[in-house]
């Protein structure tokens, strides 16, 4: 039977079934690696559906590669409450690592004439690094700071590794609460900030939405000196065009898409990874289709826009108030909406129809809050 089961995987996350572009970047994190004293950590940011994710993932088993172990897991908002949440999330994610890690034996004699002494192993796993966490004297910084320094004298003590990568996807939930007296962004940051000027390499690298670094600068401004920022734009063109392509050619029964339709997706999509491969899947499904029933194929772009409107957009839209609303429709008339426009530009805009115009102080004030939710930034 022929296998013509869609390639295509537009999931959080999900590994497409072909990766274009991101060399670049790949070799920036190639860069970074090569460092002996950690000067640099990394950022990767950009917006929704640009492949943060997938990249992030895509970058561990180069890690690995290259001698570095891996550590880390998505930044929850609840994970960044508390001081306490945020050392309970790098316990729980240097466990898996250090806990085949053997720190100490004991021989335990047991009772009886014929009985032999036992020898019991203790590892270093959550329960050992808890431990030190709990029984270390001092602020919280110091008690996380013997954490991750005993883990790296443990690791590096059991094999040859180059250094230890905590990498947190979602780090844009990272944030302090000065209102609860909790800290747990500059406690990451300061702790991290100590142990690389003693030499430990220990790097971060965080994935998340274009409001993280300023995050970071504000909790702690060495940040800017701390962090190397990549910032992931869309695929151009060649490169969009060989994230569609690639996954088709590898389905010799399914007919090639014809330039048209190709440039019909490319359109669609903006560059976006997580669209191409959206369009892509129901765009293969209808070509196979055709293809059975001996039929033209194109694509069916009112319909996935629609798909596109309910499955990815609706939930976001609708949290929004009428006026929030029209100012987003002006937004999207600006030139330059896609990247980086003016407060100014927004109120000219606006006068272009009298019943929708904003003044300065309304569009700051809606601006603040459509950042808030995730809509602008």
């Amino acid at each position: 039977m022929i296998e013509l089961a869609n390639p295509f995987r537009p999931g959080a996350g999900h590994q497409p079934p072909h990766l274009a572009g991101r060399q670049a970047e790949t070799e920036e994190f190639t860069r970074l690696l090569k460092q002996n004293t950690i000067l640099e950590n990394m950022v990767l940011t950009g917006l929704r559906g640009v492949g943060k994710t997938v990249l992030l993932e895509t970058l561990k088993p180069l890690a690995s590669e290259k001698g570095w172990v891996w550590v880390g897991a998505d930044l929850s908002e609840s994970a960044s409450l508390t001081e306490e949440s945020i050392a309970t999330r790098l316990c729980t994610d240097l466990s898996p690592i250090t806990f085949p890690i053997v720190v100490s034996k004991k021989q335990i004699n047991r009772i009886g004439f014929a009985s032999q002494p036992v020898t019991r192993e203790e590892t270093l796993g959550y329960q050992q690094l808890r431990l030190i966490y709990e029984h270390t004297p001092g602020l919280a910084l110091d008690k996380l700071k013997a954490v991750l320094e005993s883990a790296w004298l443990a690791i590096s003590s059991a094999n040859s590794t180059r250094g230890v990568i905590f990498a947190y996807d979602e780090a844009q939930n990272l944030a302090d609460h000065s209102e609860k007296d909790e800290f747990p962004l500059s406690l990451l940051l300061d702790a991290f900030q100590s142990l690389q000027r003693k030499g430990l390499p220990l790097m971060l690298v965080l994935a998340g939405l274009p409001n993280l670094f300023p995050k970071l600068v504000d909790a702690r401004t060495f940040c800017e000196r701390m962090f190397r920022v990549v910032f992931l734009e869309s695929l151009s063109r060649k490169h969009s065009q060989e994230a569609i392509q690639k996954p088709f050619q590898r389905k010799p029964n399914v007919p090639p898409l014809d330039e048209s339709s190709l440039d019909t997706i490319i359109g669609m999509s903006g560059g976006y990874p997580y669209f191409i491969q959206f369009i892509c899947r129901e765009v293969y499904d209808v070509f196979v289709q055709c293809w059975r029933r001996e039929e033209a194929a194109s694509v069916p772009v009112r319909e996935i826009q629609q798909k596109l409107d309910t499955d990815f957009f609706s939930a976001r839209w609708a949290r929004t108030t009428e006026r929030q609303r029209d100012l987003l429709f002006v937004i999207s008339r600006l030139p330059d909406c896609d990247r980086e426009f003016t407060v100014r530009e927004i109120i000219e805009e606006s006068r272009k129809a009298p019943e929708n115009s904003f003044s300065g102080s309304n569009a700051n004030q809606m601006l603040a809050s459509l950042t808030r939710q995730g809509l602008i930034f």
